[in-house]
């Protein structure tokens, strides 16, 4: 990334150190930040107003891609193959791209790879509207756009820790989640009036003109007051080297592997969703949509929750994954339709809280020359794992029931909380205290030389 004056970005851990446990907070920044702290951050004010457009057109290029593919074929399973093409990438050479990034300056290579997805959008906008276009130039697009995901996500993930520097990464990085949740409330329903009233063409084009907010945005940034981070020399072996930078480290694997199961397992909403829509209640897709949209409801409103606290604590991430798991087997016990779609909000505000909590935790506590790497690594994971866990789940709702495959990937992420929680207790020698603080019971891990020092305060 370009260089200039600034503070550098969050320091490197001293591997003498002792990891950070699940009571302590990866990083701490300098002051507790406001709702909207980081936007007083003019080119992170650049780069959210050009993300701002460009996500709607992401979502709308998502609901007219699946339709197109449908209308050309009649085929769900080509709907599904579109959507491996897309996150084959990620899975194939995801670590790849966060070698890539860690050489690489930030800003132009998001120029470059947003620039390449907004060129494929075009090419796919002319090819519908002209009416040449086939389902493989469909595939051969959710492919291209895949291949330019693998270095552009890492790029955007650690770009923002240049942008603000580690005092407001954590309300950057909730802000980001709740700009890309709120496009998900309007992208599909722009796309659904543009589909309906000119054709599915125009939500492709929308889509490749959006990319010129974010590239603007790209451009009109201070270079000199991006954090300097230091980038990695070319060298062999950088791959292995950020495997066994993060398997090394506590702090950064067990949350990654957290968000593996919940993200495989949990978070498969599609399957989940639709089939209480069908199956359980009979109440079609009208009711999908609804879901989605209150769980999109619960994100943004877990985003913005997020973006006020000041710090990003491994014990919330604890928490709010065992919530999560808790109010997936409450859902899939619930008798009503009413019931079901109010638990979607307090749904998507603890995913929301798992997934920001996790980005900020990791890049806190990453050393800057190796946060393309690890952050690949946990895109990797974390996008990868619904596209494979989907068809277990699939098959155990179809086989089961949609009631026993939701409470079932419920208890997979509660369980898997529990046991990180403990294996991260004990990496950092702590213990559970439960005791009674202002007149209400308090829960909470502190040290055990804290306890064993007890008798003698």
């Amino acid at each position: 990334m370009s260089s200039g004056p600034g503070a550098a970005s969050a320091p490197a851990p001293d591997p003498h150190d002792s990891p950070p446990t699940s009571d302590a907070p990866a990083a701490r920044p300098a002051r507790k930040s406001s709702m909207f702290s980081s936007l007083t951050v003019r080119n992170y004010r650049l780069f959210f107003m050009g993300q701002v457009v460009s996500n709607i057109g992401t979502w709308m290029q998502r609901i007219a891609q699946d339709w197109l593919v449908l209308s050309l074929t009649g085929s769900s399973a080509a709907v599904g193959i579109t959507t491996a093409l897309q996150f084959l990438p990620m899975l194939l050479f995801g670590l790849y791209g966060g070698v890539l990034v860690d050489r690489l300056r930030k800003r132009p290579t998001l120029l470059v790879t947003q620039s390449s997805m907004a060129l494929t959008a075009i090419a796919l906008a002319v090819l519908t509207l002209t009416g040449h276009v086939q389902v493989w130039h469909v595939y051969v697009a959710a492919f291209a756009v895949g291949l330019a995901t693998v270095v552009d996500n890492p790029a955007r993930q650690s770009f923002v820790s240049e942008l603000v520097g580690p005092g407001q990464l954590q309300n950057a990085v909730s802000l980001n989640s709740a700009n890309f949740q709120s496009a998900r409330l309007v992208g599909p329903a722009v796309a659904g009036l543009l589909i309906t009233g000119v054709g599915t063409g125009y939500a492709f084009l929308f889509n490749g003109l959006s990319f010129i907010a974010p590239l603007t945005g790209l451009l009109l940034m201070r270079a000199r007051e991006l954090h300097v981070v230091e980038r990695a020399p070319r060298g062999k072996g950088q791959l292995r080297e950020g495997v066994r930078y993060v398997t090394g480290r506590p702090e950064l694997i067990w949350p990654i592997v957290l968000v593996g199961f919940v993200g495989t397992f949990a978070f498969n909403f599609p399957v989940y969703l639709s089939a209480f829509a069908d199956d359980v209640f009979h109440a079609g897709a009208g009711a999908y949509s609804m879901f989605n949209t209150l769980m999109a409801v619960g994100s943004v409103a877990g985003a913005l929750l997020a973006a006020r606290r000041g710090t990003a604590r491994l014990r919330l991430l604890i928490v709010a994954a065992m919530a999560f798991g808790a109010l997936e087997i409450v859902a899939a016990t619930t008798p009503t339709l009413w019931m079901f779609a109010l638990l979607m909000v307090p749904l998507g505000l603890f995913g929301m809280t798992v997934n920001v909590t996790t980005n900020t935790s990791i890049q806190m506590s990453t050393d800057p020359a190796m946060r393309g790497r690890v952050m690949a690594l946990y895109m990797m994971i974390f996008l990868g794992g619904s596209p494979v866990g989907a068809p277990i789940v699939g098959w155990i709702t179809d086989t089961y029931g949609a009631r026993v495959g939701l409470a079932a990937g419920g208890a997979v992420a509660a369980v898997a909380a529990a046991v990180i929680g403990v294996i991260l207790a004990r990496v950092g020698n702590l213990r559970l205290s439960v005791g009674w603080h202002g007149g209400h019971p308090r829960v909470r891990f502190v040290p055990r030389e804290q306890e064993a020092l007890a008798p003698a305060a």
